[in-house]
């Protein structure tokens, strides 16, 4: 495959990522690829959909499931901005993704070296063994989680300033 249809494939999952952030979610978007096709599609919605198992990887892989009905996926490929996380690999696994290509790396919970080494990618007993390359567009996925994150954090500094501010004038009258 060219390095253009990864650099594709991995924009359209920074496009999911802007969507997720729309919906006040982290900026992380997926998207899995069948034959050089995209026939599925996922972005972080745990805020808007009030379910911690609502990671864009598992929303991919369940729309993809969906679409070709069966739940073996070992002829896909998955695009995420951002290292997968302990849960998202199990369910890499278990579809038996041939491959994942992500973005970012996640110094907090990436599960792909980051921060645990899953046995997935060591164990040789396993059935299935999902290749990984990571650093796809890692700058460009890696600001778009930074900008978030700052947003958040000025937001709150802004409320915080205003709630004094308030409270001062309370306290005046």
């Amino acid at each position: 495959m060219a390095i253009e249809d990864f650099s594709r494939f991995m924009q359209q999952a920074l496009s999911e990522a802007d969507l997720a952030e729309l919906n006040g979610d982290v900026p992380v978007g997926a998207v899995i690829v069948k034959s050089g096709q995209i026939i599925a599609r996922g972005h972080n919605q745990r805020e808007f959909a009030h379910d911690t198992t609502a990671h864009a990887e598992i929303v991919a892989i369940r729309e993809a499931c969906k679409k070709l009905q069966r739940w073996i996926l070992d002829d896909c490929d998955l695009y995420v901005t951002l290292e997968p996380c302990l849960m998202c690999f199990g369910a890499i696994i278990q579809a038996r993704i041939a491959n994942v290509y992500f973005g970012a790396y996640d110094p907090k919970t990436g599960a792909c070296g980051s921060v645990a080494e899953t046995a997935a990618l060591k164990e040789s007993a396993l059935n299935h063994h999902t290749r990984i390359a990571g650093g796809m567009l890692e700058e460009e996925c890696a600001q778009k989680l930074k900008g978030f994150f700052q947003n958040k954090r000025d937001l709150a500094k802004l409320k915080q300033i205003n709630k004094q501010e308030s409270k001062n004038h309370e306290q005046k009258k």
